[in-house]
C-alpha cells in the first residue's frame, strides 16, 4: 500500500474505473473513461496534500500487479470515512480487510483519530459484510453524494491493530491527543527559542486556556500541536455549539513538510465528535491562504470577545470551518469569553 499518485491513473482506470461491476457502488457512479480515472487520481493527490492521508494504491506483495484503492476520506459535513474500490479478480481473497484494517491502524493508532465511519449503498451486501468484519457497528443513515446510504461507524476501543501500512504517508508521525493546554515543555521545544512564533504577542491580549491538544511526535520529540477548547458562542445572536482552535506551533525544522495540515484536519475531527457544529480560529492575515486550502472561510462580519478591561473586538483574521451546513453570520459573532 502506497499513497495513490497521478502515475496510477491507467492503472485505476483498468481495474476500478472501467469495471462497471465496482463503479455501480461507487458515489461517483459509472465514469468509463481515462480522463475520469485521471481526474480521480488528482483528487487523490489534492485530499494528500490537503490532509496529510487519503486513498492508497493496494498492490500485490508477489507481483506488484494493482488490485484497487483503499483508503481515508475526509468529507466536510461527515467527518473521515474508510472507502474501498478492488478490481473483481481481488474479491473474495480478504484484501479489503486486509487493506482496511492497515488503514484503520492508521487512522486510530498513528493519527488518534476519534472515529472513522463507511457509508455503503444498502444492497451493497459484500461491502456491509467486509466492514462489519472490520468492526463497524451500524450507525443510521445519510445522505452522501446525494444517495442515500447506510452509515457505520469505527471506534479505537473497538477496532483491532494490524500491520503498519508499507507507506502510509505520515513521516513517521505520532499524533497524540490529551487532555488540557499541552506540556510547557512541549511548547518551549515546539518554540526553538522564538519568543513569538504565533506573531500575536503584541496585540496584548489574554488567551483562554485550550481543553485538548493535539501533539505530533517524530523520534520521541514533539514536532507540532494545536489546541482546541468547546465553547457556546453566538452567530447573530443565536447560540452555535462551537470549537475554538489556537496554539497551532511547529517546529521551525519541520516547517513546510504539510504536519500542521494533519494536525489541524484530526483536531477538527476531535472537535466534530465532541458535537460541534462550527470551528473557529483567529489568525493572522498571512495565513488566511493556508487555511482556505484547508476548506476553511473567512468572515467579513465583527467578532467579540472578552478581555480583563472588557469587551474587545477582534484585531486578527477570524476563520471558521462548518461542520453542520448552518447559516453564516450577518452580523456579528461572540465568542463569550476569552479568544481561542
Amino acid at each position: 500500500m502506497e499513497p495513490i499518485r497521478r502515475e496510477d491513473s491507467d492503472d485505476l482506470f483498468e481495474a476500478v474505473v472501467s469495471q462497471d461491476s465496482v463503479m455501480r457502488w461507487l458515489a461517483t457512479g459509472r465514469a468509463d473513461s481515462r480522463s475520469a480515472a485521471e481526474a480521480m487520481c488528482d483528487d487523490h493527490v489534492a485530499h494528500w496534500t490537503r490532509h496529510g492521508y487519503g486513498d492508497f494504491a493496494v498492490r500485490d506483495a508477489a507481483t506488484h500487479a494493482f488490485l484497487g484503492r483503499v483508503g481515508l476520506r475526509n468529507r466536510a459535513r461527515h467527518g473521515v470515512d474508510l472507502g474501498f474500490a478492488l478490481h473483481p479478480r481481488a474479491q473474495g481473497r480478504g484484501i479489503a480487510r486486509e487493506a482496511g484494517r492497515a488503514c484503520l491502524d492508521l487512522a486510530f493508532r498513528r493519527l488518534s483519530l476519534p472515529a472513522v465511519f463507511a457509508f455503503v449503498l444498502p444492497d451493497n451486501t459484500a461491502s456491509i459484510a467486509a466492514l462489519r468484519r472490520l468492526g463497524a457497528q451500524a450507525d443510521g443513515t445519510v445522505q452522501s453524494s446525494g444517495l442515500h446510504c447506510l452509515r457505520y461507524r469505527f471506534d479505537p476501543a473497538a477496532t483491532a491493530a494490524a500491520e503498519p501500512v508499507g507507506n502510509d504517508g505520515c513521516a513517521g508521525l505520532q499524533l497524540v491527543h490529551a487532555p488540557g493546554p499541552g506540556s510547557p515543555d512541549d511548547r518551549a521545544t515546539l518554540r526553538d527559542g522564538q519568543s513569538d512564533p504565533s506573531g500575536v504577542n503584541g496585540l496584548g491580549l489574554v488567551w483562554a486556556d485550550k481543553q485538548h491538544t493535539l501533539t505530533a511526535v517524530s523520534e520521541g520529540r514533539p514536532v507540532a500541536s494545536a489546541g482546541w477548547l468547546q465553547r457556546g458562542v453566538t452567530f447573530d445572536g443565536l447560540p452555535r455549539r462551537a470549537a475554538g482552535l489556537g496554539g497551532v506551533l511547529v517546529h521551525p525544522a519541520h516547517r513546510g513538510r504539510g504536519i500542521a495540515r494533519t494536525v489541524i484536519s484530526v483536531a477538527v475531527e476531535h472537535a466534530r465528535a465532541a458535537g460541534a457544529e462550527t470551528m473557529i480560529l483567529l489568525c493572522r492575515p498571512d495565513l488566511v491562504p493556508l487555511y482556505t486550502q484547508l476548506g476553511w472561510s473567512r468572515l467579513s462580519v465583527p467578532v467579540t470577545f472578552q478581555q480583563p478591561d472588557g469587551t474587545r473586538t477582534s484585531p486578527l483574521t477570524t476563520m471558521i470551518y462548518d461542520l453542520a451546513d448552518l447559516p453564516r453570520p450577518r452580523v456579528g459573532v461572540d465568542l463569550r469569553g476569552l479568544p481561542f
